[in-house]
């Protein structure tokens, strides 16, 4: 069974309608992904994945890769970020395959815990010592986070198809608010 840890006491889970937490990796381009800097039209999408041990992440990153243009023609930029290595991230590239996903690595645990994501210690020969459990977000141009959905185990997490009706939502209603903290 996953050990889940806690959450130390000074940690906050991120609520929508909030500035977003900093986010900076490594992508396998070779390139640097920092949150603060990006220009979407309408929605940068954050996948936290657990890595590449898991087969549900498998799952769903290859939905995401066959959905991208979806999100594309919706202003959605995509990236899914792990805890992995380098060695690790571009495994999960080539193997899953998973071609248009841009993948970040190499997430530490302080700045998974700042997003509010649980963080789990291995417990097989296949995984990092430490590894984020899944979360997804939305985050708007001007750096405010519109959507959250984390979950402390593999399972539970929203489906590329479930999420696409509510960006529409989000974008024929801009005022909409939910779940403010």
């Amino acid at each position: 069974m996953t050990n889940i840890t806690s959450h130390p006491a000074s940690a906050r889970p991120v609520a929508p309608g909030s500035e977003a937490p900093a986010l900076e990796c490594e992508l396998l381009d070779g390139s640097h992904f920092r949150l603060a800097d990006r220009c979407p039209e309408n929605f940068t999408m954050i996948v936290f994945y657990r890595g590449n041990h898991c087969p549900v992440c498998r799952v769903q990153l290859r939905d995401l890769d066959r959905r991208l243009d979806d999100f594309a023609s919706r202003g959605v930029d995509v990236i899914a970020v792990s805890s992995d290595d380098r060695q690790r991230a571009q495994r999960s590239h080539s193997d899953w395959p998973v071609d248009g996903v841009t993948l970040g690595f190499g997430i530490d645990i302080p700045q998974a815990r700042a997003w509010g994501l649980y963080v789990s210690d291995a417990y097989g020969p296949d995984m990092p010592p430490r590894f984020s459990e899944p979360g997804v977000f939305l985050v708007s141009p001007d750096n405010i986070l519109q959507y959250a959905a984390i979950t402390s185990m593999p399972f539970g997490r929203p489906r590329a198809e479930d999420l696409l009706p509510g960006i529409d939502y989000l974008l024929k209603h801009p005022d909409t608010t939910f779940g403010r903290a």
